[in-house]
């Protein structure tokens, strides 16, 4: 795999089962370029890291499979979302560059683009039906593979995407719900992520954000608050790579603003 790929190296879990599959089309120039001999799984244990010298680079190439795992699955499921509606809009390409650029770099955004393109084809070869049937086995694959932390981050990304123009339609919403019901998050999160993009605009929106309604006591508001704080803290997705981090922590910090917009009205 040649350097300089925002997805490139060491693949993961995505090179097996239904994600396979749709790697395997849609980043058909990696396996070109024999990803099986670098892929390998860990059946030769020690022997393995000692190949390469020491355990630091074969733990590096096991962090660079979860990163590279987490970037593809994000890239599968924000194609289903966007084409939620059956239809591809300008703005939604435009808006799905804007994020990746946002968040990762422009190169992200030229490689991205590619290989949804190439999603949205392999859609509509399958047919509607179809496909929505694979996106449910996805996200049980990636639900067996991917800690909670690093899958509320996926969902985090996927509803970031579906606000970027402002408004999510009715069907981008059951997509997001039926999403996380297989990748085993609560319908909570959902909810909770689709206002934390509006946490600071009103009172009610930042009680949305922490799970709770506004006639609970101060202190299930201070638990609700350390729950979503422990739930959401960038560390636990550092793993991830740095990008995926400060992606992390502004989320993390709607989560402050939400929570000092209630404390303040309580006289907390």
């Amino acid at each position: 795999m040649a350097s300089g790929k925002w997805i490139g190296g060491f693949l993961g879990f995505i090179t097996g089962g239904p994600l396979g599959a749709l790697a395997g089309f849609a980043l058909g120039w990696l396996f070109d370029q024999g990803i099986d001999s670098v892929n390998v799984a860990d059946t030769q244990g020690q022997s393995k890291a000692d190949s390469f010298g020491q355990n630091g680079r074969y733990r590096q190439q096991m962090q660079e499979g979860q990163r590279n795992s987490f970037l593809f699955s994000l890239l599968v499921l924000a194609a289903y979302i966007i084409r939620a509606d059956g239809k591809v809009m300008h703005s939604e390409m435009e808006m799905l560059r804007n994020f990746l650029r946002q968040n990762f770099g422009e190169e992200a955004v030229v490689q991205g683009e590619s290989i949804v393109h190439r999603l949205f084809e392999q859609q509509k070869q399958m047919g509607e039906r179809q496909y929505s049937i694979t996106i449910g086995s996805v996200c049980r694959q990636i639900a067996t593979n991917m800690d909670y932390s690093q899958r509320l981050q996926l969902l985090n990304f996927l509803v970031m995407i579906a606000q970027a123009d402002g408004h999510v339609a009715m069907q981008e919403i059951e997509a997001l719900r039926e999403v996380c019901a297989g990748l085993g998050l609560s319908v909570e999160d959902v909810e909770s992520m689709l206002n934390l993009q509006t946490g600071g605009s009103s009172l009610e929106a930042a009680y949305k954000v922490l799970g709770i309604s506004s006639n609970v006591s101060d202190a299930e508001v201070k638990s609700a608050y350390r729950k979503m704080a422990l739930k959401h803290h960038p560390d636990r997705v550092s793993a991830l790579g740095e990008d995926v981090r400060k992606a992390a922590e502004r989320k993390f910090q709607e989560i402050n603003e939400a929570k000092e917009k209630i404390f303040k009205a309580r006289g907390l």
